[in-house]
């Protein structure tokens, strides 16, 4: 089966060796487009066996499933290319959350299904959200199931809570990477640690962490009672990250739920079957 991927920036790469080293998938068996050619010749200098394809139509032509892999405000323009050439037998995989599953079944006149990724799948780890138009039958969603398995966890969401579980799988590990840079700096301007070192512990540390909860030695509730001994030099810290944190969360989900709504809003004026 072939398999096409529309836009090979951050992501669409991503999954593409994600599902090569795998071995979800054959590099022959790969068809790539981009607006900006050398995205995707650099995907084939990895991948030499990955076929590339200059038009729409060509992609289109060979493939079975369609991944796309573009910004939001670029698929009404590129749904309005599509539409009139893929079939009903074909899958379209949209890769975003603003656009539903409602949107994808209204401008294309296949099949189609969201499976939103997260950079850990780069890993093989992590969680992939999965929903389905209702022209996507059962075996269908158990192919695309299978197929995603090979690099996450796949997790079948409502649309209701799309934004909020993208919020935490996709740009969760962007959120705590920034929170762990501003813990290793932290380290490094009050003490004499080096920030290599402090870098290198704190790697180790949450690695560790990860494991500890993927073998469900701990909950997160339990490790912190576990580590933070009453009147304790942890206890400190934590009442320091109470202080500093407060309610921020609430704010950050609250700020990017409505940078969603506002971009589902222009999407609404720009498709042309609303």
């Amino acid at each position: 089966m072939a398999v096409g991927f529309i836009g090979t920036g951050s992501m669409g790469s991503m999954l593409v060796e994600s599902l090569i080293e795998a071995q979800a998938v054959e590099q022959h068996d790969i068809v790539v487009i981009n607006r900006t050619v050398t995205k995707s010749t650099a995907l084939k200098d990895a991948f030499p066996k990955i076929k590339i394809a200059y038009t729409l139509k060509e992609l289109v032509k060979r493939c079975n499933w369609l991944f796309i892999c573009v910004k939001p405000k670029d698929m009404p323009n590129l749904f309005k290319e599509l539409a009139p050439i893929v079939d009903t037998n074909q899958l379209a995989i949209s890769i975003t959350s603003p656009v539903s599953n409602a949107d994808l079944d209204a401008a294309l006149p296949c099949k189609s299904c969201r499976a939103i990724p997260s950079i850990l799948n780069r890993a093989h780890s992590g969680s992939t959200l999965l929903s389905f138009g209702e022209k996507c039958g059962p075996k269908d969603q158990d192919n695309i199931t299978q197929f995603i398995s090979s690099i996450s966890k796949p997790l079948h969401i409502e649309e209701q809570i799309t934004r909020v579980s993208s919020d935490i799988v996709s740009c969760g590990p962007a959120f705590f990477s920034y929170l762990a840079q501003r813990f290793i700096e932290g380290a490094v301007n009050q003490t004499d640690i080096t920030e290599e070192e402090a870098t290198e512990l704190t790697t180790s540390m949450l690695i560790g962490l990860g494991k500890l909860l993927e073998q469900e030695h701990y909950t997160l509730p339990t490790l912190q009672k576990r580590v933070c001994v009453p009147g304790g030099i942890t206890g400190v810290g934590i009442d320091v990250l109470e202080q500093m944190v407060g309610s921020g969360f609430d704010e950050l989900f609250k700020q990017t739920h409505k940078k969603y709504l506002d971009e589902k809003e222009k999407l609404t004026v720009e498709f042309s079957y609303k």
